[in-house]
């Protein structure tokens, strides 16, 4: 009788303690998720449904180099072209476009530049592309390899020979701190450079190659403005990959750690100048998943943007010049902060913030 008032005792308590402890997870987990909500409008499925297909429908449009069916935003490009002949001696391409709103405007979009770090975007939609086909696994592990060390960005680079990470983790320090090592990685996983250039190529970015293992610091790596801006909008827009994957990179560009120039230039154009960037710019309803590349004699922001309006665009600058010169980081924020008349429909409101 003892022993089973102490097993019924000991049932008891451990369902006290089990509860106790789901009871703090939800108190923790649940302002989290509160904070992290998106405040999406409400609106009818058929709506929803019309919009999706109107998206699809111009994003066969851009994909098939189209744009004449779309709006030019002349004004805008009066504004890059104005700023941009403030420094004749940088090499600059500018690309943007909405496909909800059809409109876009580029400056010199298919010119081929030295692509830097974004050059990690079209190398994470091609693995993701993979791991939809079931030719690479989300939790296989890569075996760390001499000739897969790249100096510069990351701490992978800084492991032992031989040590193995799982292919999530290393897609995602690609992104998140740009490590060199995990993209080197990556590309020997994917079979190789050639192989990996042709992978980008089969997904339309014609403008898109990679030369040279991380971190290319001669700027062989080369893309265009409209190569980035069309890979991320084939994949927000569900054309490359499916849900999960398409979750799995939107999560993953929201890891970057960097949101100096992009993210940091709408901040402007938006009245306000912040470290605290991301949080300044969730106060006017933007949300900005960007990925920015740095080699000194060229930089590169690429972003999805989401509006207040619960609408996406995308944007992509890259700015070739003299080694670390601080203009080029310059006029990518200046041209960023041009966008925000076109991003925000409603100005009204947004001064109300």
């Amino acid at each position: 009788m003892k022993n089973q008032i102490k097993v019924i005792t000991n049932i008891l308590l451990t369902s006290i303690g089990l509860s106790i402890l789901l009871g703090s997870f939800l108190s923790i987990i649940g302002p989290i998720n509160q904070r992290n909500k998106i405040n999406i409008s409400v609106k009818s499925k058929s709506s929803l449904r019309k919009r999706s297909l109107s998206n699809k429908s111009n994003l066969s449009l851009f994909y098939n180099n189209k744009l004449e069916q779309f709006s030019k935003l002349e004004e805008l490009i009066d504004k890059w072209e104005t700023i941009i002949n403030k420094n004749t001696d940088l090499d600059v391409s500018a690309f943007f476009i909405s496909l909800e709103e059809k409109i876009y405007a580029d400056i010199s979009p298919d010119k081929k530049l030295s692509a830097a770090s974004s050059i990690k975007v079209p190398i994470l939609i091609v693995l993701l592309t993979m791991l939809d086909r079931g030719e690479i696994s989300w939790n296989e592990k890569l075996i760390l390899t001499k000739d897969a060390i790249g100096s510069g960005s990351g701490w992978m680079a800084y492991q032992e020979i031989g040590e193995k990470f799982p292919v999530f983790e290393v897609a995602s320090e690609m992104i998140r701190v740009s490590d060199n090592t995990a993209t080197n990685l990556l590309i020997k996983r994917m079979g190789g450079i050639n192989i990996v250039n042709q992978k980008i190529k089969d997904i339309g970015l014609k403008n898109t190659q990679i030369n040279n293992f991380l971190p290319d610091l001669s700027g062989t790596n080369f893309t265009s403005t409209k190569d980035l801006s069309l890979g991320m909008a084939l994949v927000d827009n569900g054309y490359l990959l499916n849900v999960t994957s398409r979750d799995i990179f939107r999560e993953i560009m929201g890891t970057s750690r960097t949101n100096t120039l992009i993210p940091s230039g709408i901040l402007r154009g938006l009245g306000k100048e912040s470290k605290d960037t991301d949080y300044h710019l969730s106060l006017k309803g933007f949300s900005v998943l960007n990925k920015t590349g740095d080699i000194g004699i060229s930089y590169s922001d690429t972003a999805i943007i989401q509006t207040p309006q619960n609408s996406r665009a995308f944007a992509s600058f890259i700015v070739k010049g003299p080694f670390n010169d601080p203009r080029s980081t310059e006029l990518i924020r200046n041209l960023s902060a041009e966008l925000v008349p076109f991003l925000v429909l409603d100005q009204k409101s947004l001064n109300q913030n």
